[in-house]
This record gives C-alpha cells, sequence and structure tokens, in this order.
C-alpha cells in the first residue's frame, strides 16, 4: 500500500509540472522542470519496492517470468517496469461446502454429509509452484475433492459408527490428504482440520432406526420386569421355606418339650403307684426288729410288748 501511495503522489507532482509547463511559459518553465523531475523520481522510487505483508510470501516476475525463489515477508526492491512482485496468501483459511454430499455405509445404508468445513494452509516454500500452476488459488479446495473424499470415508465406515464425528471426521481427513497430494503433490498444501457440523440418513431410515430402538427399549423393560417378576417369587418360595421351617421346627420344639413333661408325669405317677399298691398290701403290720438282750422288743402289728430278757 505504501508504494501505491507514493507513486500516485509521484503521478500527482508530475501531471502537475506538465499542467504548469503548459499554463505557465517561458520564465517559468524551470520551475515546471523541477516539478516533472521530482514526480519521476517519486513514481520511480514507489516502482522499486514491494512490501509482502505478514501471512503472505511474494512471487518475483521479470518480464512475465516467474523465478523459483519465493520473496519473504517485509520490504523488498524490484527494477522498475521490469519486475513484479506478486502475493501468496499462506494463512490458514477456511473452506466450507454447505451442499449435502450423499453416500453410502459398507452396509449400503445411504447417509449425507453437510456444512463441511475444511481448515487449509499453502506452504511457503510452494507459493512460487502455486502462482505458477494455479490460476484459480481461491478454490485449491474445490467441492468434487471434500465430496469424494467424504464418500470414500463413508463407505469404509458401518451405519453404526458413520454418525460419529469422532470418527468421520478423522477419515475424511485422511483421504482429502491423500488427494491434495495426488492433486498438487506432496508438502504443497497442508489440510490443517476437517470439521463435518451435519452427518445423517435419509428420513425413512431413521424412522426405522427410531422404531427398532422403541422396540429394543420395550424387549428390555420387559427383560427387566421378567427378571423382576422371578427374583420376587423366588424371594417369596425362600420366605416360605423360611417360614413353614420355622414353623416345623417350632412344632418339633414344643412336642418335644410336651414330650419330655409327660415323661417326667409318668415318672412322677409311677412314684405314687408304687406307693399305693404297696399301701393298698400293707396289714398294718410293722415289721419286727430284734432288739439286744436286756431291752424290750417289738411286735409288729400291735402295741411293743416288753419282755425282761435275762
Amino acid at each position: 500500500m505504501l508504494n501505491i501511495f507514493i507513486g500516485v503522489i509521484g503521478a500527482v507532482l508530475i501531471t502537475a509540472g506538465i499542467v504548469f509547463a503548459f499554463v505557465k511559459s517561458l520564465g517559468k518553465k524551470a520551475l515546471a522542470s523541477v516539478f516533472l523531475i521530482i514526480g519521476a523520481v517519486v513514481l520511480v522510487g514507489a516502482m522499486s519496492f514491494s512490501i509482502v505483508p505478514t501471512g503472505y510470501t511474494g512471487v518475483r516476475t521479470t518480464f512475465g517470468q516467474i523465478s523459483e525463489n519465493t520473496v519473504p515477508q517485509g520490504f523488498n526492491l524490484k527494477v522498475p517496469l521490469v519486475q513484479n512482485i506478486k502475493l501468496v496468501n499462506n494463512k490458514q483459511q477456511d473452506v466450507k461446502i454447505s451442499s449435502q454430499i450423499w453416500g453410502e455405509t459398507a452396509e449400503k445404508t445411504p447417509v449425507y454429509a453437510s456444512d463441511i468445513v475444511v481448515t487449509y494452509q499453502i506452504s511457503n516454500n510452494a507459493s512460487a509452484w502455486i502462482f505458477r500452476n494455479i490460476s484459480d488459488t481461491n478454490n485449491l479446495i474445490s467441492d468434487s475433492l471434500v465430496a469424494s473424499a467424504a464418500k470414500s470415508a463413508m463407505v469404509e465406515m458401518k451405519a453404526s459408527e458413520v454418525t460419529n464425528r469422532t470418527k468421520i471426521e478423522p477419515m475424511v481427513k485422511e483421504k482429502l490428504i491423500s488427494s491434495i497430494n495426488e492433486k498438487y503433490g506432496e508438502d504443497r498444501i497442508s489440510i490443517l482440520k476437517v470439521v463435518v457440523n451435519q452427518m445423517d440418513f435419509e428420513e425413512d431410515y431413521n424412522k426405522a432406526i427410531a422404531e427398532k430402538s422403541i422396540a429394543q427399549q420395550t424387549k428390555e423393560k420387559q427383560a427387566i420386569e421378567n427378571e423382576t417378576a422371578v427374583a420376587k417369587a423366588e424371594a417369596d418360595k425362600q420366605v416360605a421355606i423360611t417360614n413353614a421351617q420355622a414353623k416345623a421346627d417350632a412344632t418339633r420344639i414344643a412336642a418335644e418339650a410336651e414330650a419330655e413333661a409327660n415323661e417326667k408325669i409318668k415318672n412322677s405317677l409311677n412314684d405314687q403307684i408304687i406307693k399305693s399298691k404297696f399301701y393298698e398290701k400293707w396289714d398294718g403290720k410293722l415289721p419286727e426288729a430284734s432288739a439286744p438282750r436286756g431291752r424290750s422288743r417289738i411286735r409288729s402289728g400291735g402295741y411293743p410288748s416288753v419282755q425282761t430278757i435275762t
């Protein structure tokens, strides 16, 4: 921009000198010549340099012949009217493909991608080659290249994973890099990022997937309910078994206790019956007992009689 500004000033001065020379004659010719010389110097000076801005490289042409060496950023000299410096953009640039790109998955399921954004960058060393061989540098990443890469990626993926951006985007990027290298050569254009903002199936397929999902959810719900019912029945069975066992144990313990009590009663009654039988058969007589000499002897069955034993 600076050299253009200076060139404009030089052109203005030259024009002013020419006009002044025609208007003023004779004594004023020297002043007009000064204006002409200054204007010419300024114009030539403006045509003798070029400034390459940040993010760009310059490509020098001499009588239209393109130089292999690129011109770096900053202030660069050139031969007026002989050489020129063209700019090539080396910044990161985005290309957006808004149209739908239809393809098929590995299972032949129709699928489409849209709103794809590709970020690319031209290598500094490739600027001269790009300028020489590519007439439209704004169309380096064409829609057809991106579409071809997307379709190639789709056909290698299953329907269950093709709509996963973390899987489809690296695959499209890989396919696009391969196509770019084949078309322009390696290391000339770098594909930095590929973003697939929308990836979807046709409406009928989505409907079928939704119905299948609902059926699967219903099946899973029924399976859970069945498992719950079986678990509940098993729990109830175990509770019934436990209760029955507890009841049986209680009955057994009660029976054992009753048997033990009956045994004690039986034993007690046997002693009483024996005593009763004894008393029934007893004639009321006590058994006789011998006494030592000199003492009385007791008769059984009556009052004791006293006999003196000598």
